[in-house]
């Protein structure tokens, strides 16, 4: 059964109406880090134990749509919607636990497209420009990043590495949300951590050729870059912290606007927590940012130089439908959230 919050925070001086959170039921109680919205009805997600389901009404509905042949214990980490019935789903671990599938008919049968076998190989997320070109990127081994892309939809290779900068030691992507990754366009960007200081990779070429740049987001083993997002070819917003410290919300967002070049700290605490999931809001009048982390969420209706908490519902990952009407969280225990806006997103009062 539903029930919705309705949620209320204070812009500035004035009260303004605030995105409101809608819970679903799902019928699991697993930790659920993947979402992806084909529309503002069709919606898929993805979790722990070879977890994962879609609706088409919107969220009225939920229907489980397994692979076949998969181990209990596979951890579906992130699912990327391509069309109204084609979506990508890969499952992260160690080996051969590190898989992409693909469906092409709203799940009802599932393409193995990439079955790992290498046994230092550890998946970690992938996102998509359009049905056909799309990156996935997993730990670095013996100090090269591993990426692979796919230009076809159809096979996966790895990128070269000696096309890639050097890795720093222990430097990877978190397994978090899925969106560690932006892919626009012909550029792709990476958001890394874990190692001594969090780094963008970026290709302005589809993955043919890479740079990096340094950011002022500390890492260590648990913190640095958990996602990344941008709303055109220079505009861009980093989120992350230490998901160890949810509480803490400590130089965890960076924005640029060179393309990735350089990297603004915000100012200490602009979130109000560790975020794993940073978005924009498709065709907003302003630049809307949305940030969610276990523990809540913050908005943000000036392209992330100013943000303020909304409601108490936090979760794992959340994408907006292409329309920009609504978004999707999904956390743990099974818990899926729809967001809706009662009107045009405010704007912040600076």
């Amino acid at each position: 059964m539903r029930h919705v919050i309705a949620l209320v925070v204070l812009l500035g001086v004035a009260q303004v109406a605030s995105p409101q959170w809608t819970l679903e039921t799902s019928g699991v109680n697993v930790t659920l880090r993947g979402v992806s919205a084909a529309s503002d009805t069709i919606v898929w997600v993805s979790g722990s134990r070879a977890t994962v389901f879609h609706t088409t009404d919107a969220g009225q509905t939920w229907k489980p749509m397994p692979v076949p042949d998969v181990p209990a214990t596979t951890d579906f980490r992130d699912v990327d919607a391509v069309g109204p019935d084609a979506a990508y789903l890969l499952a992260i671990g160690n080996g051969e636990a590190s898989r992409i599938y693909k469906t092409v008919d709203g799940g009802a049968h599932w393409d193995a497209q990439f079955l790992n076998k290498d046994p230092d190989v550890f998946l970690d997320a992938m996102t998509f420009a359009d049905a056909n070109h799309g990156v996935v990127i997993g730990d670095s081994i013996d100090g090269q990043f591993f990426i692979m892309k796919t230009d076809d939809g159809k096979t996966w290779a790895r990128i070269p590495p000696d096309v890639l900068p050097p890795a720093l030691p222990n430097e990877g992507a978190f397994a978090a949300s899925g969106t560690n990754i932006a892919y626009l366009g012909s550029d792709v960007w990476i958001g890394t951590g874990a190692s001594t200081i969090s780094r963008v990779l970026h290709s302005a070429d589809r993955g043919k050729t890479w740079t990096v740049a340094n950011t002022p987001i500390p890492a260590n083993a648990s913190s640095g870059i958990f996602s990344i997002a941008f709303r055109d070819a220079k505009h861009g917003v980093v989120v992350g912290g230490d998901y160890r410290k949810e509480a803490e919300a400590v130089d965890n967002l960076a924005t640029t606007s060179d393309g990735g070049k350089t990297w603004t700290l915000a100012k200490e605490h602009a979130l109000s927590g560790f975020r794993s999931v940073v978005a924009y809001m498709p065709h907003a009048k302003t630049a809307t940012l949305i940030a969610i982390g276990p523990q809540g969420a913050d908005l943000s209706t000036d392209d992330g130089m100013t943000w303020v908490p909304f409601g108490t519902e936090g979760f794992h990952t959340f994408s907006f439908a292409p329309s920009g009407a609504m978004g999707w969280g999904a956390g743990n225990r099974g818990k899926i959230g729809r967001l809706l806006f009662s009107a045009e997103p405010p704007v912040v009062n600076r």
